[in-house]
């Protein structure tokens, strides 16, 4: 049986955005013989309440950060331009219905996009319907029925539900965390915002 990298994210992890590009950087260079599997977390549980403004600044700051240590770019309009509420459940669940259709990566890829670049709010359902919508002028085989229905199914639930399981179960680290498993064993995997090859190097030895 070929060896796990399990990838524990949220897609509204202001972290997970900074270490994108080493984490591209990372998928590009590993063996083939190597599984990827995403893990959503979860990050902030569903809510209808607006975000209190301290948590506002509390997350901004957050963003000012990363974009300082990492150079990773955050357009600060989503502040003004929405209602922020610290909900992300519905963005994972998106991510799992999009995985039922073969498009789980694009679509992290689209959230994270659309939340840090173009100010929306993918704790909105019809922000992320329109993340599909626009994925599939693209990819058109994607059935939107079908991803709208399945964002809200008991099946997408309990999908999420286990992976958070999983999550708890593979790290302690917060997003996100990277493990590998190996003819039954696992290690989790220092990460490195700025640089993939020490990650790599790691991974590798744990493999043999």
């Amino acid at each position: 049986m070929n060896p796990t990298l399990y990838y524990i994210h949220d897609p509204m992890c202001s972290w997970c955005w900074g270490y994108r590009p080493v984490w591209d950087a990372l998928q590009q260079q590993l063996p083939e013989t190597i599984n990827i599997e995403y893990v959503a977390g979860g990050l902030a549980p569903d809510s209808t309440q607006p975000m209190p403004m301290a948590m506002q600044n509390t997350i901004q700051g957050h963003w000012r950060n990363i974009q300082a240590k990492l150079g990773t770019p955050f357009n600060f309009d989503f502040w003004s331009n929405n209602i922020p509420r610290r909900s992300t459940y519905m963005a994972c669940r998106a991510t799992i219905a999009a995985k039922d259709q073969g498009f789980e990566i694009e679509m992290i890829e689209k959230i994270q996009q659309g939340y840090y670049l173009r100010a929306l709010n993918p704790s909105d359902i019809p922000v992320l319907n329109q993340l599909a919508a626009e994925l599939c002028q693209i990819k058109p085989q994607i059935d939107l029925a079908k991803f709208s229905s399945a964002l809200l199914s008991k099946e997408t639930q309990c999908e999420f539900e286990r992976q958070m399981q999983l999550a708890r179960e593979l790290s302690a680290q917060g997003f996100p965390s990277l493990v590998i498993e190996a003819q039954g064993q696992r290690r989790s995997i220092a990460i490195d915002y700025l640089d993939y090859r020490d990650t790599l190097a790691e991974i590798i030895e744990f493999v043999r």
